[in-house]
């Protein structure tokens, strides 16, 4: 059997190229190694060793379980098992709860296999603007850029995507996913996972349509479904966009900048005298006061774009919040 790491290598070294079709793709859920791999991404996680609807945990994993998870794929025969779904607070309103499904065992580790495989095919190929769930982006990253690109801005519009995992439709999901992905045998997995469905207080749910909280795919199979909403506003960004980026600073802040550098100069050269140092802090409010470029330039406009979820971390955890943010800047 190929070694996991460079089967998603070789995935991610054909990730950019949108001509290219991934096919037979479920033939590497018979790879045992991908199966150890997933567990050691999964069993130091808080909350790994919770038991899902099945009661069994990952603490009684073995090869000879995991061979049995495989001939089940061979034979098409595997079907997850509806998730057990219980209630958290929420961070930000410890009186509200949302929703949290627990899977079973086995099926985090065939979730977590899948996240690999996907996540290697499209995760080159999200937008900049997204920091959702993403490896190495956080809401932290999210900020450093809307601090580097949000200058100037006149208004600034934020939406919440509310219920996002549980509210996107399955068939335009497994479209997306046919884009790229021509192996029926996978896409067919896909459909088992949004079809699981869960049991809350020993009553079965179907799922109609969103992939349950807690389960391992679920994060990359938003970003998946959100990137089609990132290529939008970026087709808008390159229509509503307006004049060259790198634009002469107004006659009246050179002016200011001048003097502030004639005063600095002075401080230098004639040392830290109370009058000179008056004098630079005058010219330098005067500075930052004035608008570098003029505000009402008719010949310039730009649009920002920024997606983050609100409780995303650098590193994969168990439980996800479903809220996804957007932010639009608008600059004139």
């Amino acid at each position: 059997m190929r070694n996991p790491i460079n089967v998603l290598k070789s995935l991610e070294s054909n990730a950019c190229n949108q001509e290219y079709r991934y096919e037979r793709l479920y033939r590497n859920l018979y790879n045992p190694e991908f199966y150890l791999l997933a567990y050691k991404n999964i069993a130091k996680s808080q909350g790994s060793m919770t038991a899902g609807s099945d009661g069994k945990t990952l603490d009684d994993m073995s090869i000879k379980r995991i061979q049995q998870i495989i001939d089940s794929l061979k034979d098409y025969s595997y079907q997850p098992s509806p998730a057990r779904r219980t209630y958290i607070s929420k961070k930000n309103d410890p009186n509200k709860k949302r929703p949290l499904g627990i899977p079973s065992s086995d099926d985090k580790l065939v979730q977590e296999v899948v996240r690999m495989i996907l996540e290697s095919i499209y995760e080159p190929t999200f937008s900049p603007q997204s920091h959702g769930f993403r490896p190495n982006r956080s809401c932290h990253t999210a900020l450093l850029q809307v601090k580097a690109t949000f200058t100037g801005a006149n208004w600034i519009i934020e939406g919440d995507i509310k219920a996002c995992f549980d509210s996107f439709d399955h068939h335009v999901l497994i479209d997306i996913l046919r884009r790229r992905i021509q192996d029926e045998h996978f896409i067919g997995l896909m459909w088992k996972f949004l079809k699981a469905g869960y049991m809350e207080n020993w009553k079965y749910h179907s799922t109609y349509s969103g992939s349950p909280q807690g389960s391992g795919a679920s994060p990359i199979l938003a970003n998946i479904y959100l990137s089609e909403l990132d290529g939008y506003m970026e087709d808008k960004k390159l229509a509503f966009d307006k004049g060259m980026s790198n634009r002469n600073p107004s006659r009246e802040y050179w002016r200011a900048q001048n003097a502030f550098r004639i005063c600095k100069k002075k401080l230098k050269l004639e040392g830290n005298t109370q009058e000179n140092v008056r004098e630079l802090k005058q010219a330098q409010q005067k500075m930052l006061s004035t608008p570098c470029n003029p505000v009402c330039d008719l010949t310039f406009k730009r649009i920002q774009f920024n997606r983050y979820a609100d409780d995303s971390a650098p590193r994969r955890s168990n439980s996800r919040d479903r809220n996804c943010r957007v932010k639009l800047r608008h600059a004139v």
